[in-house]
């Protein structure tokens, strides 16, 4: 009897095993109840899309020979002097490939930083945006008074020139996220941001589906999303509203049209909503008319830039300034390199918002 029980015991107990393993996979989001549970818990704040002033693109920012975690406690105590408690920060892959481990032991500074400033933090996984190449090593330095010039995508073109690209960027994927699939530091994971950006159109949306998969199949206690930024893109669109655990979007239109944004279909998703891109002062989304705004509605506010550096994200989209002079009226970023702020009145505005 003895020799028989040994065998169905153990069997039982992986059974077990296997059944809670089971049980752990999703292969849809959150409920609009477990969203809301997750919200109860976190505190509305305001912050900014950050890479630190020495970097021009995601991968200066994270490779080992130009990771500066001096400069990046500097420059989020900034942000934490004017209350601000959410910084946005972009990572890439090409940083892992070449680094894994020691790629997720900076990441892993990086949240030892920001959580001594009391700032969650929103990484993103892929875009669309800018320039479609890219390469490990020294980066180009900046294009003079051009707005984000070295910026790059991830992982752009790569998905459609090899296609053997899909099992690298699914360990990747998994990889990052497995690491920290619990660290309470982490506010959410914006997994692609702005797809279908630079022509790719429907494209994108492969790439999109297979992220939300490989995120669901690790389930990080922290909710996954990617926000949508382009009414016009109706197919993405509807994928990401509905596949978001939360809901996050991009919006740089005045107070008007960012409010019919809420009110036409945003608020009516009845999930938490987080605004992970605002704020470009030339095109009337300034941090005066919005701001309150997103605190009446309750959204998480994450303007474009803290401080002034070599992505040259002062100036605006499609004006570049040939001598490199500085811009009148900044488009995006709060502070200088030295922490004196761009406009006095908007650091006084944000401190009241956050109660700073």
């Amino acid at each position: 009897m003895r020799k028989r029980l040994l065998p169905i015991a153990l069997l039982l107990m992986m059974t077990g095993s296997a059944g809670t393993a089971a049980a752990q996979k999703r292969t849809a989001p959150w409920t609009k109840e477990q969203a809301a549970a997750w919200y109860a818990k976190v505190k509305w704040t305001a912050g900014a899309n950050y890479i630190s002033s020495n970097a021009i693109n995601q991968l200066e920012m994270w490779q080992a020979e130009t990771f500066d975690s001096s400069l990046i406690d500097k420059e989020l105590g900034y942000a934490e002097s004017i209350g601000m408690g959410v910084m946005r920060v972009y990572l890439h892959h090409l940083a892992w490939q070449a680094d894994q481990e020691g790629f997720k032991k900076r990441m892993n500074t990086y949240l030892t930083i920001a959580d001594r400033h009391h700032i969650k933090t929103v990484f993103t996984i892929f875009d669309d945006c800018w320039n479609d190449t890219y390469k490990i090593g020294k980066q180009p330095a900046p294009k003079t008074g051009t707005h984000n010039s070295g910026w790059v995508q991830d992982p752009g073109k790569l998905i459609f020139m090899d296609l053997s690209a899909d099992i690298m960027l699914e360990k990747y994927v998994k990889d990052v996220l497995t690491r920290f699939k619990k660290d309470q530091r982490i506010l959410l994971w914006d997994l692609y941001n702005e797809p279908g950006n630079s022509g790719y159109g429907n494209q994108s949306m492969a790439l999109l589906k297979k992220v939300f998969t490989w995120g669901r199949e690790v389930n990080p206690v922290q909710p996954l999303s990617a926000g949508v930024w382009l009414l016009n893109l109706k197919e993405l669109n509807k994928f990401q509203l509905e596949n978001s655990d939360v809901i996050t979007y991009h919006n740089y239109h005045n107070e008007v049209e960012h409010k019919r944004w809420l009110d036409s279909f945003l608020v009516k998703t009845g999930r938490p909503l987080i605004c992970t891109e605002y704020m470009a002062r030339t095109r009337g989304s300034r941090f005066e008319n919005i701001l309150p705004l997103l605190k009446q509605y309750k959204v998480i506010a994450i303007n474009w830039g803290l401080v002034a550096g070599k992505s040259n994200t002062i100036y605006a989209w499609d004006t570049p300034i040939a001598d490199g002079s500085e811009p009148p009226i900044w488009f995006h970023d709060v502070f200088r390199k030295d922490g004196s702020p761009f406009k006095q009145e908007e650091i006084e505005l944000i401190r009241k918002e956050t109660g700073k």
